[in-house]
């Protein structure tokens, strides 16, 4: 197996990708030229760098395109969210018993690694979020709500993806 066969098994964000996709994406690594791309194509991170304002963020696309859903109790960036455990962003759904009532909350939380990236990503992330108040499952319905939200959302996963794989690569490009 070639140096370059290892490493496309190392390539967890892409895993799912053919291993085509994963041959061109190692050698954009190996030539040091994945950042290069993707800040060409994403040439500043964006300014939502706070929780008051990731919750104005949130709220703005929950309003545009889910404004009938259940209300949201928390949205915040969350250190303790690793993309090594496969999560970017949690939603949670809190069910708690107070005397004769039962109160829900819904709660969104974003990996605090994305106070730096692109905001197509941190859109991505807060769409993907944003579809599990509606549909808990990641089937047909659940991704054509995040197509509805964000039309280009397989894309700017994809592109994410990348974003992943040279951040753990190569390292920062803002």
């Amino acid at each position: 197996m070639s140096k370059s066969q290892q490493n496309n098994n190392q390539l967890k964000y892409l895993s799912a990708y053919s291993p085509q996709v994963q041959s061109q994406i190692q050698t954009l690594l190996d030539q040091d030229k994945l950042g290069a791309f993707l800040l060409k194509k994403y040439p500043k991170q964006h300014a939502i760098n706070n929780d008051k304002l990731l919750r104005d963020y949130v709220m703005d696309i929950k309003n545009r395109y889910l404004r009938k859903s259940s209300p949201l109790s928390k949205i915040t960036y969350d250190k303790k969210i690793h993309v090594v455990n496969n999560a970017l962003g949690l939603h949670t759904f809190v069910s708690r018993v107070q005397g004769s009532k039962l109160k829900s909350k819904n709660e969104i939380r974003i990996s605090e690694m994305f106070k730096v990236a692109p905001q197509p990503f941190l859109e991505m992330i807060v769409v993907h979020e944003l579809a599990h108040i509606r549909e808990k499952n990641h089937d047909k319905a659940f991704y054509q709500l995040c197509e509805h939200m964000l039309p280009d959302y397989h894309q700017l996963e994809f592109e994410m993806r990348l974003y992943l794989t040279q951040l753990e690569f190569k390292g920062e490009i803002y």
